[in-house]
């Protein structure tokens, strides 16, 4: 036994035992008399008493719960708006990638137009190579020997001319552009006939050389195919004549030509596989 610890006090057993009782008769009693009894209407007047505390302290504990509610509606909130998000970037991409089919059945149709209006046996391709500066006048395509690509054959979309077969794959193709400074083009002004070579130049630029002075083109003429030598057939859009050049010192005239081709925007061509095929690409005999 420790020493200088008091004991402690144990409760008393009767006082429980009477309380629980008491409190069974209570219950008892409640639930046998009227409403008009002593403990209905001695609890009426203690609910009577403590409304006014109750209604303080629901007033009090208002703006906590109306911010609690808040809160857990900010959360659901975000929760939606997280969905709303989601579906909304889904709903641009399925809209991207219809504008993108929209863009190119247009280019497409036009290029079909193009070639059904001249009656060109064609063959469609992708680019899947474009040049990497000013200075490369080469394109790639998907079409190859295994699809009778070869050598010589012209390569035009729906603006015009864009150039000539000059090597092939089995599955692939470099088209050399008409703006290479190996190119030559036999072509001709639209509107005077007059005929001449249309050659390319290591800064892309387009020149139509030996045009006679008598028919002197002017800027915005329309430059097409002349069809001269076989090559190209004959009518094909060209470019534009954009400087005139007339120097008396010289034979011919300089005439520069803007090409109708984007080939930074180029995606979709026609290599004519029926047109006549001829050896070194890009000359003209």
């Amino acid at each position: 036994m420790r020493i200088g610890q008091p004991e402690p006090k144990r409760g008393n057993p009767r006082l429980l035992v009477t309380l629980i009782a008491l409190s069974l008769v209570c219950v008892t009693v409640y639930f046998r008399e009227g409403d008009s009894g002593v403990l209905h209407t001695a609890r009426g007047a203690m609910i009577e008493v403590t409304a006014p505390i109750a209604r303080l302290g629901t007033a009090m504990t208002s703006p906590f719960r109306a911010a609690g509610d808040w809160l857990e509606g900010l959360g659901a909130s975000r929760e939606r708006l997280e969905t709303l998000e989601s579906q909304n970037a889904e709903l641009r991409a399925r809209l991207a990638e219809l504008e993108e089919a929209r863009q190119e059945n247009e280019r497409l149709r036009a290029l079909v137009d193009f070639a059904e209006e001249r009656k060109l046996a064609k063959l469609g391709a992708q680019v899947i190579r474009r040049p990497v500066s000013i200075w490369e006048g080469v394109i790639q395509l998907d079409r190859g020997s295994r699809d009778g690509v070869e050598p010589g054959m012209p390569v035009i979309a729906a603006e015009g001319l864009v150039g000539q077969v000059a090597e092939v794959s089995p599955d692939s193709c470099t088209v050399r552009l008409i703006t290479d400074q190996q190119s030559g083009v036999a072509a001709m002004i639209q509107s005077s006939r007059a005929t001449g070579v249309l050659r390319g130049s290591v800064s892309g630029e387009l020149t139509l050389d030996f045009v006679d002075r008598l028919t002197l083109p002017v800027a915005g003429d329309v430059v097409i195919t002349s069809g001269l030598g076989g090559v190209y057939p004959s009518g094909i859009v060209v470019g534009d004549v954009t400087v005139v050049e007339d120097r008396r010192n010289e034979l011919y005239p300089r005439v520069s030509v803007q090409s109708r081709i984007n080939t930074a925007r180029l995606e979709e061509v026609f290599i004519l596989v029926g047109a006549t095929v001829e050896t070194g690409a890009g000359e003209i005999e």
